[in-house]
């Protein structure tokens, strides 16, 4: 048996492929929600078509309380319904609390999906919660070769070590036939990461600079809850009224947005991918990202919070959309295939 264990939009969208591979290679498994992200729109919308088996709840907090409720509700269901292999998906802290769940139970093995992708950045969570769970992994699956360079370097033993390709491009390439593309110009904003919202000045700039932008092309702002919140607390909505501002929508949805925008202006390292392999423009609002090779591809640009019109202003060339051979859309089967013998 094995778990699929979720706590935020992003790990449903690496897990959905999963089950996909799973459904097709007959191999059981279970999935667990940790409601880490526990607006509708953001997590449950994504996984209506799959049934999951456990709800754990555990909401918002901070991050040494959301971290302790995951390790104590998911210790929970372990013990009462043993799996032979959890797999835990990205950097969150739903990632990490497993993780340190399972390294404490027999018989219980921990596999990792995404693993290796290094931002050099001790400071972020997600760069910590990756580091953690790598060393307590039993099997490690890379989404690129430079990823297993890392975890080499570090000391994992490279037999632990799968290069299989990126689940995210597997959902990508699976829903791409279904995207219909259209004739409207605008750009895509996704901002939700804490150092472009907790400082109300960060987000005043960050605001003062799309709305800048949307006096020459269309906005468009499908807001997180947590975005949202912060400009609420700040008293900037003021800054919104210029911009398109939408609530989260589902995937498919999503991706339809991203397949037909002009530009991409997000702080997300997934998204990133995506472009990248679309060959669409991609303005980072970070210093440093996990995903080298979409600087290397010319996709992507990482800018600073006052510095996000310069750069759509001065794209950067693109030389093609990326490909290699593990972006074929078999991420996923890879990896249910490398379990199932495991």
């Amino acid at each position: 048996m094995i778990f699929f264990v979720g706590g935020t939009r992003p790990n449903f969208i690496k897990i959905a492929p999963l089950v996909r591979a799973c459904k097709k290679f007959d191999v059981e498994y279970k999935l667990v929600n940790t409601g880490q992200h526990y607006d509708f729109n953001m997590s449950d919308i994504f996984m209506e078509d799959f049934e999951i088996d456990y709800h754990l709840d555990v909401g918002s907090s901070t991050h040494a309380d959301q971290t302790a409720k995951v390790m104590q509700r998911f210790e929970k269901v372990c013990l009462h319904d043993p799996p032979d292999i959890v797999v835990v998906v990205g950097d969150v802290n739903s990632t990490v609390a497993c993780s340190l769940v399972v390294s404490k139970m027999e018989n219980i093995k921990l596999a990792h999906v995404e693993s290796g992708l290094r931002s050099g950045d001790r400071n972020r969570p997600e760069e910590v919660n990756k580091i953690v769970t790598d060393v307590l992994s039993d099997v490690l699956f890379c989404t690129v070769e430079y990823a297993a360079s890392n975890l080499i370097r570090e000391g994992i033993p490279k037999d632990k070590i799968h290069i299989v390709g990126d689940v995210v491009l597997d959902n990508l390439i699976y829903y791409l036939p279904h995207i219909e593309k259209n004739k409207r110009k605008y750009i895509l904003v996704t901002i939700h990461r804490p150092h472009n919202t907790d400082d109300p000045e960060v987000l005043r700039e960050i605001l003062i600079q799309l709305t800048k932008i949307s006096k020459e092309i269309d906005v468009v702002f499908p807001m997180h809850p947590r975005t949202r919140s912060r400009i609420k607390w700040f008293d900037l909505e003021q800054h919104t009224e210029e911009i398109d501002v939408i609530k989260p929508v589902g995937y498919k949805e999503f991706m339809s947005l991203v397949v037909n925008c002009s530009t991409m202006i997000t702080d997300s390292g997934g998204i990133q991918v995506e472009t990248t392999y679309l060959g669409n423009p991609c303005i980072s609002v970070m210093d440093r990202t996990a995903h080298l090779y979409t600087l290397g591809m010319g996709s992507n640009t990482l800018v600073s919070h006052d510095d996000i019109y310069h750069a759509y202003k001065h794209p950067r060339v693109i030389w093609e959309p990326y490909r290699d051979k593990y972006a074929d859309g078999k991420a996923a089967e890879r990896i249910v295939k490398c379990l199932k013998e495991f």
